[in-house]
């Protein structure tokens, strides 16, 4: 069986641990399908898998975030809390003291009967600084009563979106598991024979895709890259042979996105997590501008991502069952590049998609 079969083999392995929804009866194989339709169900579902592994990842990404974010509210409020506490402590200072040093007199009576004006003159500026303090303390005591109640309004908020987030996130992970299942129940009913022929379709539909590329003037010169570039190659390149898994970031498995993020993070700088956000917040490049260390983004929904090596080719998490290779750059359909960090001379241009 080639390397090819065995990836397909694997395809359904792997791929429904990352799909959102269950195999319906129409992806099963007609008692006598062709070979361009078993590829084509194939991919079909391997693009469902790495769409679901992709929203995965997003809501897994949100959640760590939110989960930062309950954590500082939480931390806010118990110091708004002992702020609370010491200004109650300041008023209730203040207001014995203030009973202490009454005796029912008004400061301009006691005043007028004071044998020795001046003290009491000075008595009453003490008195005056202390109601002056006093109100002072009210007010911070108001302001932290008010301050205590949003952080608290803000925590449940913050807790009850994680909440949402984490029970979001087990039914993605269940629903990514019974497309596995899915996957593997359709690859169980191909022959070797058959297998054998899809995965020879698909070598050509690749290398096709890669002589149109290079046709159109899509395909890149070996240009230079820069010293981060040069170490996100170097770390995905140090990755080549361990196992695709989705929603993994390494250090011994990875999805496409994971391999990506983690490469550009070990050259010093950290790019989005999913390939969606790759494609939307990272400039643009044209195809036939390319240098190393690049992102090529597929499918028009960019549900995959690879990290362009030079000489027409890319490294990648592939899919389910496969391990990090080195590959064509038209392995799948292209919807466009960018570059991590500063655009340089790329940024800009509209995608350019290479259908299959």
């Amino acid at each position: 069986m080639s390397g090819m079969l065995l990836r397909l083999a694997g395809t359904a392995a792997v791929a429904a641990q990352a799909v959102l929804a269950p195999v319906s009866a129409a992806a099963a194989p007609d008692p006598q399908p062709s070979v361009a339709r078993l590829l084509t169900d194939l991919q079909r579902l391997y693009r469902q898998t790495e769409q679901a592994t992709e929203t995965y990842n997003a809501t897994t990404e949100k959640l760590e975030r939110q989960r930062a974010e309950v954590a500082r509210l939480d931390a806010e409020l118990v110091r708004a809390r002992l702020t609370l506490g010491a200004h109650r402590t300041d008023a209730g200072r203040l207001a014995r003291q203030q009973y202490q040093s009454g005796d029912g007199l008004g400061p301009y009576v006691r005043l007028l009967f004071a044998p020795d004006p001046q003290h009491a003159l000075d008595e009453g500026h003490v008195i005056g600084e202390l109601a002056r303090e006093r109100a002072r303390t009210v007010v911070l005591l108001t302001e932290a009563e008010k301050r205590k109640d949003a952080l608290a309004r803000a925590a449940r908020k913050a807790l009850d979106t994680q909440l949402g987030l984490a029970g979001r996130q087990r039914r993605q992970r269940d629903e990514v598991r019974d497309r596995l299942a899915g996957v593997e129940r359709l690859l169980a009913h191909l022959t070797p024979e058959q297998l054998t022929a899809v995965a020879r379709l698909e070598e050509q539909g690749v290398a096709a895709a890669q002589r149109r590329l290079a046709t159109a003037g899509a395909l890149p010169d070996d240009r230079p890259a820069g010293p981060r570039a040069r170490r996100a190659v170097g770390y995905a390149m140090a990755q080549l042979g361990k196992p695709y898994q989705w929603g993994a970031q390494g250090p011994d498995v990875y999805d496409c996105s994971g391999l990506t993020s983690q490469a550009w993070s070990h050259a010093g700088t950290p790019i989005p997590r999913t390939s969606q956000e790759q494609w939307r917040r990272l400039p643009k490049v044209p195809l036939n501008r390319l240098r190393p260390g690049d992102l090529v983004v597929y499918f028009p929904e960019a549900t995959h991502v690879a990290l362009y090596v030079g000489d027409g080719k890319v490294v990648q998490a592939p899919r389910p069952g496969e391990k990090v290779t080195v590959a064509p750059l038209a392995s799948y359909p292209v919807l466009g590049a960018v570059r991590p960090g500063p655009a340089g001379g790329g940024g800009g241009q509209a995608p350019v998609s290479e259908p299959r």
